[in-house]
């Protein structure tokens, strides 16, 4: 925008008047619970201020400091199960019932524990660097004397008097005494806080607006009463106390820490709140935490391997307590080796039971390489790293707004693989939520030519042509030569160009476009160069309506807190004319009143009430004689909910003096009210004048879909998720929606579930609640018990549910949520209407906790914040609606499309990383752990360890580890492309079959085979046979390291044979874990031997120089190799999974051929594997274990789309 901002000097065209009411009978609160904060104003040092106390401004966000990081870290680290066991044995090492040494069992602990140590400690520093930035910013604070002085943020109080200049952030809790206007308003931008780029007009009172200069703060004193701090961002109750007079205090008056002044030199301002006790810092608590279902169930494995590993150390303990009391009779030996007969009490066979008590805790040690003590922190660099490459995939950056995707946590990675329901907000998220003003209908008379998407989407289902419209993608002529406005589509020569004046009913429509000039809270922005107004809106529905009435002659350029003023096209001369209209009222919009009032008076002196809202509010407060154009804009206004358009009513009423006198007072005295019930007074007031309102017509705006919602929202279909939309639109809006996003398709049948119907709207206009509630819990009852009996009488056919707001209320209660939810899991679409953000959240919680599947919500507004927070996985839209959506999101993204990519190629990679990762896991430890087992049971279980005390500890940490990190960064089943093609592949995440217990088990077992045929070739390969050239035979110095080789090679191949995408990275790792194994060998054998011990030398002198080392090597990993390699071979040509088949298109270069590639899709219909569609097959209801198939429903609509069961 080019120009300078008009300087606005308020005080010329107005009086301010609010604020003068004498408020000492309202504020009986103030003082009382929730009530009780006195502010001293330029007074923070004084006696009365001093006997508060309330929080400095410095704002810590860190998790620990230097004194509590080890003890808090400690703590956090060893509140995991295995963490704290490997802590109890490291302890236990230092004692004499230990296998190993003590350093060697404490230095993988303190390895990986300071690890994820150190990570905390630099993302906790990182929170520190970003703390001291904030808190060391400069605000100028006044001295006491008139003059103000540079302080840092930190040193502010509560009291003293700041001056914020212009584009800087307010450094706490504000109240506003004056700014560089005349009249002390501000412009205001709330990003920060919610996201919202429009500016926010504040205006301090009258009585400190003439303080502008700083030496009027010398004798400047007053107190302010006020509620305590809170999380509320909209509400601020309180008074002033200024000059032995009481002034209220309201939200206009109070300037949020982080916010930033804009458009404005500077203002003065008192702190109020400070640090820790500012809103938005109350207001930042913590989401809730979430764990994976897969983090979840590894817990459950981490235990059952505890199981096992207290049984294999119980029979070891029974075994050697039989046999320790067994090995003396008189004076023979059986184990001479261990002198029974001179034996300490840990071989003493007089006390044998003791000792295999001891040799319990001995064997619970040795065995405790069976759980992987560096899985938990390899899972959280992987997840970390995979993160990464979500928030760098340029697939899913939107260069239009700068805007990549950004994963917020890591910790759901997988569960993105593992969607099972998709429960999605429609404006902003489906749609742009960039409104355009396209149809209206006045005094019963429809105006406006645009298509919308919806009606070229029903066009085409219909095979019709489009007639009586004008379609502006084929009318590019006019498009050329006339310049698109943003917010406005509207194309009818009737009332374009001030031509309404010939119209029937003019003056009807004069009211209307007056109407929608005057009704709103945006703010003009004229620039002094060209006289260009635009607008500053809270919402893109109340731009395109202000836009709309300035393109149509009615053009609003100028508001104080007192007057709007417009330029009107006046029918009689045919000229702008300027008036203004004093603005007395504003009845606010919210989600609960769905409708907003102004209170005008106009230059004739007239008083009138100008309303707009929904028409469920506004249709039952027409009076009798404003009822003329009722049915018809009823007509329009169900014609504008097909087309897919967002529409309110607009009405208005004359006052007469006495009605607005009485309500003028009855709503200052709420507005003035500092209690819990003051917007219950705030409603009663508003409703004495709402009423007996003239119904002028209705508008109708485009909200237009998102690019690319269709064809993800049909791929998601495929993969078989099943999606959700809770919308507050009216059904007809969301029903066409639905087919215009492909969410609904033909063929399939919709199940309708309202109360619209005559016996409830018959017992409505009696008004009776309990008769209308008793009938209408009814009345739902049968309409799902019907629903239900016919998905059970149907045969493969495709649904849709579609239910609205009052039936949900119904539906919900808990004796029925359980038959909404049946019926709901058997459709294949499911669409809620007229919801609230309430009721969002509660569908998202009773999907979650009843189905037991993995459910993701995505949302954009601050209304879907608690659907987004119920789910498992919140995914925000970056979009209009401003950015708490995303603040409370999991991860974001900036376009609902992305989400393909992001479920379909993320999800199942990820997924399938961390799932063959832990698998992975287990297996190479319980191969490890048995080979330990075997040797003890071997050496008559005397708690011998088969290998040095370092060849044990080090296992896990370097020799095994970085493979498996590396497959769970990089590794891919299928490529990007082939995930997106083949989209059923997805359901291996939702049916969890990488992860199953049976495939958990199989790979455990696996580790188990494994470990038998290591054992049990090694000691038979070295058993009597001469080992080296001198003739001697191999003893447990050699073994141990041959087995310890063996293993090694295996894990490591084993790993490579399970790997289906290579990279450089992966060799590296793999191959070379295998050569630091006999890099460490050659060095640690180098040692002297009072470090190294039965290592000393081994590799050089007794391992390299034997042929049969080398070759028992060999063949021992061949024969391991030989059980996996037969499994995966077998399954591969006859059982193959779905990613297997796909594998098999790829590798045959058959990827373009369709009857290959449908036969494999064909071939996927095993209950091991993928159904063939998404919607009719691998249906299994999760609450009664049934198979329920897709069918058709109640009320059949003739413009649905294809089966869904057949995508």
């Amino acid at each position: 925008m080019t120009g300078r901002r008009r300087k606005i000097h308020f005080s010329k065209i107005y009086t301010f008047r609010c604020g003068k009411s004498s408020v000492k009978d309202d504020h009986h609160q103030i003082g009382g619970p929730g009530y009780s904060r006195v502010v001293y104003c330029n007074e923070p040092k004084s006696f009365e201020a001093s006997l508060t106390e309330y929080a400095d401004n410095y704002v810590k966000s860190t998790k620990y400091t230097p004194a509590t990081f080890l003890p808090k870290s400690l703590f956090e680290q060893f509140r995991r199960v295995a963490n704290f066991f490997f802590l109890v044995t490291a302890i236990l090492s230092f004692t004499k019932i230990a296998p190993y040494s003590a350093v060697s069992s404490v230095l993988p602990l303190v390895i990986v524990i300071g690890a994820t140590m150190i990570k905390e400690g630099v993302e906790d520093y990182r929170r520190k660097r970003q703390d001291d930035e904030v808190n060391s910013r400069k605000v100028n604070v006044h001295q006491g004397d008139g003059t103000f002085k540079q302080c840092e943020w930190k040193e502010l109080k509560v009291g003293d008097v700041v001056k914020v200049q212009k584009d800087e952030f307010f450094p706490a809790d504000l109240l506003l005494l004056s700014s560089s206007y005349d009249d002390a308003i501000c412009y205001v931008e709330t990003m920060n806080l919610d996201g919202e780029t429009n500016l926010k007009l504040k205006q301090a009172l009258e009585v400190t607006s003439s303080l502008h200069e700083e030496s009027s703060f010398k004798d400047f004193k007053a107190v302010v009463k006020c509620e305590d701090p809170n999380a509320n961002l909209y509400t601020f109750v309180g008074s002033m106390e200024l000059e032995e007079q009481n002034h209220p205090l309201e939200p206009q008056q109070l300037l949020l820490r982080d916010s930033k002044l804009r458009n404005t030199e500077y203002i003065y301002g008192v702190v109020i709140f400070t640090g820790h006790e500012t809103k938005v810092i109350q207001n930042s608590t913590d989401p809730p935490s979430k764990r994976s279902k897969i983090e979840k169930k590894m817990d459950k494995i981490i235990y059952f391997l505890f199981g096992v590993l207290f049984v294999m150390a119980f029979i070891g303990s029974i075994v050697f307590g039989i046999v320790t009391k067994d090995d003396l009779h008189g004076e023979r030996m059986k184990r001479w080796y261990l002198r029974p007969d001179n034996a300490n009490i840990f071989f003493d066979p007089d006390r044998a039971p003791l000792a295999a008590i001891y040799h319990f805790l001995t064997a619970l040690m040795l065995y405790s390489y069976l759980i992987p003590i560096s899985l938990y922190v390899s899972i959280e660099i992987v997840k970390v790293l995979q993160s990464i490459f979500i928030n760098q995939d340029i697939e899913m950056y939107h260069e239009e707004t700068d805007t990549p995707a950004h994963a917020r946590t890591s910790n759901l990675n997988e569960e993105l693989g593992q969607i099972d329901t998709i429960l999605s907000d429609k404006t902003g998220t489906l749609t742009c939520n960039s409104m355009e003003f396209i149809k209206c209908s006045v005094a019963g008379t429809p105006y406006g030519r645009g298509v919308t998407e919806v009606e070229r989407a029903m066009a085409k289902r219909y095979g019709t042509a489009l007639l009586g419209t004008k379609d502006k993608k084929n009318d590019t002529v006019e498009n050329d030569t006339k310049p698109h406005i943003k917010g406005y589509n509207f194309e009818d020569e009737r009332i374009t160009d001030g031509n309404w004046v010939h119209e029937p009913h003019s003056e009807v429509i004069q009211k209307f476009l007056r109407l929608l000039a005057i009704c709103h809270t945006a703010i003009p922005d004229v620039d002094e160069n060209t006289g260009k107004v635009t607008y500053e809106a809270e919402s893109p529905d109340e731009a395109s309506f202000v836009i709309a009435a300035s393109e149509l002659g009615f053009e609003f350029y100028k508001r104080t807190q007192t007057t709007v003023s417009i330029n009107e096209f006046d029918p009689v001369s045919h000229t702008k004319v300027q008036r203004d209209y004093d603005l007395l009222n504003v009845l606010e919009f919210n989600s609960t009143r769905k409708r907003m009032s102004v209170i005008v008076r106009n230059e004739e002196g007239q008083l009138l009430l100008l309303c707009k809202g929904a028409d469920s509010v506004m249709l039952e407060r027409l009076a009798k004689s404003g009822r003329q154009f009722e049915n018809e804009t009823r007509e329009h206004v169900d014609e504008y909910a097909d087309a897919g358009l967002r529409t309110l009513l607009l009405a208005y009423r004359e006052l007469t003096e006495e009605e607005y006198k009485e309500f003028d007072e009855k709503f200052k005295a709420a507005k003035n009210s500092v209690s819990a019930d003051r917007e219950t007074l705030i409603d009663d007031a508003t409703e004495l004048v709402e009423k007996d309102l003239i119904l002028l017509g209705a508008t109708a705006v485009e909200d237009k879909l998102q690019q690319g919602v269709p064809e993800c929202i049909d791929k998601l279909a495929q993969a078989g998720i099943k999606i959700w939309v809770l919308t507050g639109d009216k059904m007809e809006t969301a029903i066409n929606i639905g087919f215009a996003c492909s969410l609904l398709r033909q063929g399939m049948k919709q199940i309708i579930v309202t109360l619209e119907t005559p016996e409830i709207k018959q017992l409505e206009k009696v008004g009776e609640k309990g008769p209308i509630a008793e009938a209408s819990k009814k009345s739902i009852l049968q309409q799902i018990s019907e629903g239900k009996d016919l998905i059970a009488s149907s045969g493969n056919e495709a649904f849709a549910l579609i239910i609205d707001g009052k039936s949900l209320v119904y539906a919900l209660e808990d004796d029925l949520k359980k038959m909404f939810l049946d019926l709901a899991v058997a459709c294949s679409s499911v669409i809620c209407c007229r919801s609230s953000p309430k009721q969002k959240a509660l569908v998202t919680r009773l999907v979650k906790e009843e189905t037991g599947k993995t459910t993701l919500a995505i949302g954009d507004g601050a209304n879907d914040v608690g659907m987004l927070q119920e789910a498992d996985i919140g995914v925000g839209i970056s979009g209009v609606e401003g950015m708490q959506a995303v603040m409370s999101s999991d991860i974001s993204i900036a376009q609902f499309k992305y989400l393909e990519r992001l479920l379909l190629v993320h999800g199942h990679w990820c997924y399938r990383r961390i799932s063959s990762m832990i698998c992975y896991f287990f297996y190479k430890n319980v191969a490890f752990g048995f080979t330990l087992f075997f040797y003890e049971a071997y050496a008559s279980f005397t708690a011998q360890p088969a290998y040095n005390d370092w060849f044990l500890s080090l296992y896990n940490v370097f020799f095994t580890s970085l493979p498996v990190i590396a497959m769970g960064v990089f590794d891919q089943d299928v490529s990007a492309r082939f995930c997106l093609k083949f989209s059923l592949l997805y359901q291996e995440g939702v049916q969890n079959v990488l992860f199953s217990w049976r495939r958990i088990i199989g790979w455990m077992l696996n580790g188990v085979c494994s470990a038998v045929i290591i054992f049990f070739l090694c000691t038979r390969a070295l058993d009597v046979q001469a080992f080296k050239k001198d003739g001697k035979t191999a003893g447990l110095d050699v073994l141990g390291p041959t087995m310890y080789t063996c293993v090694v090679w295996v894990v490591n191949c084993q790993m490579a044979l399970s790997i289906s995408y290579f990279t450089l990275i992966q060799h590296i790792f793999i191959w070379g874990g295998i050569c630091l194994w006999y890099l460490f060998l050659l060095a640690y054998g180098a040692l002297p031997p009072s470090y190294s011990t039965n290592a000393y030398k081994v590799f050089t002198e007794a391992l390299a120089p034997s042929a049969s080392y080398w070759f028992i090597t060999l063949c021992v990993v061949i024969a391991a190799l030989i059980p996996y390699f037969s499994y995966k071979s077998i399954q591969m040509r006859f059982f193959p999974m779905y990613h297997g088949m796909i594998q098999w298109i790829r590798h045959e270069g058959r990827s373009e051929d369709p009857d290959y590639c449908n036969m494999v899709r064909q071939r996927s219909i095993r209950h091991t594997t993928v159904g063939f569609t998404a919607r009719s097959m691998a249906r299994t209801n999760p609450l009664t274990g049934s198979i329920h198939y897709q069918t058709s429903t109640a009320r059949t609509n003739p413009l649905t789309g294809s089966n869904h069961g057949q995508r």
